[in-house]
């Protein structure tokens, strides 16, 4: 008989995360301590349980403009090696205690230079923090960083060097990040190229805050291997007529770095029962689940398989689906893809699913 989709259980369950800012999963606490010891002014409180409650109810808006009023406060008490360091460490620990086994963080590294630090600083800062995270969970987690360049701003160039040049100390990948619309991945094309040529991986936020034509742009223009978000990637599907950019996105397997909570909150899907992730999954599209930002969402891993239990009638066999996509669309090795799959993912759902 299946393990029962409890609580403790779905925690338990293995998890492969592959959308999730570093700068949006910080402990509340951590804030507080961090913006005294830094002089950062403007926090609304210093009760960490109020706290979190303040960046939950500012993300609850329904507009992406105001979710990301929020990160104005978690930036700014990362500007130093040693906030850095520390933000990273704990988001490692706090992602394996939550039964995630590996994990693509992404973070903006020109986000952490207003007090200069450079770019090779912070960038080298995050990793120093991801590894004594993964060394304080006893190994039971790897992670991997995205790179993301704000895209209303030049120099994505500059970012895609950092990937190429941190490949071997932990970086796996490439994104753009910030507002949608507006600012396409056409306005840096030769970045992908660049990209692409020294064989880096890349991730684009696209169909969030923007349409079909954001998706597009991503994937014909720039030639992205996962989209982040892609929620409205589903205007492109009526009923069971796939349109031609949905299916070539579908028949290629480019994975959907989906976040329920955080798509609703953002205004990019009107509620959780409107949500396309069931109608998606069920027509075969590469899904994955994903967190975003755990503070300004409240959310973990474990919440959003609840939520995708609760809400959307999933069972230990799409959790699992969910998880298998996650991993293969990870940027590993084959062989490491293999692995996670084989040796940890398949096992453990298949005792659950028992």
């Amino acid at each position: 008989m299946p393990t029962p989709l409890s609580p403790e259980a779905l925690r338990g369950a293995p998890k492969v995360l592959l959308h999730d800012h570093l700068d949006g999963g910080l402990r509340p606490q951590t804030v507080i301590e961090l913006a005294e010891a830094h002089g950062h002014q403007g926090l609304p409180t210093t009760d960490p349980v109020a706290l979190g409650a303040w960046f939950r109810d500012n993300a609850d808006s329904g507009s992406l403009v105001r979710y990301l009023e929020g990160f104005a406060h978690t930036c700014g008490v990362m500007q130093d090696e040693a906030a850095l360091v520390r933000v990273a460490s704990e988001a490692v620990q706090d992602l394996a205690a939550d039964g995630v086994v590996y994990a693509e963080i992404r973070y903006a590294p020109e986000l952490f230079t207003e007090r200069g630090l450079s770019l090779e600083q912070a960038v080298e800062a995050v990793q120093e923090g991801f590894r004594q995270g993964v060394a304080a969970s006893d190994d039971r987690i790897r992670v991997g960083a995205l790179l993301c360049a704000m895209r209303q701003n030049d120099g994505w160039q500059r970012v895609a060097d950092l990937v190429v040049r941190y490949r071997d100390a932990g970086v796996v990948g490439f994104d753009i990040a910030g507002p949608e619309a507006g600012f396409p991945p056409s306005r840096e094309l030769s970045t992908f190229e660049y990209l692409r040529q020294r064989n880096a991986h890349f991730t684009i936020h696209a169909a969030e805050a923007a349409g079909v034509e954001s998706a597009w742009e991503a994937v014909q223009l720039a030639g992205a291997e996962r989209l982040g978000h892609g929620v409205r990637l589903a205007e492109d599907i009526d009923g069971d007529r796939v349109g031609p950019l949905a299916a070539y996105v579908r028949d290629r397997r480019i994975a959907l770095e989906m976040c329920p909570t955080s798509n609703v909150q953002t205004g990019a899907v009107a509620s959780l029962a409107e949500h396309p992730i069931r109608r998606m999954h069920e027509l075969g599209f590469r899904v994955t689940l994903n967190t975003d930002n755990r503070l300004m969402s409240g959310v973990s891993m474990t919440s959003e398989f609840a939520t995708a239990v609760e809400h959307f009638g999933f069972g230990w066999g799409d959790l699992r689906t969910f998880t298998v996509n996650a991993a293969k669309a990870a940027f590993l090795t084959h062989d490491e893809r293999r692995a996670l799959i084989q040796d940890v993912v398949e096992p453990a759902y298949a005792a659950l699913e028992k």
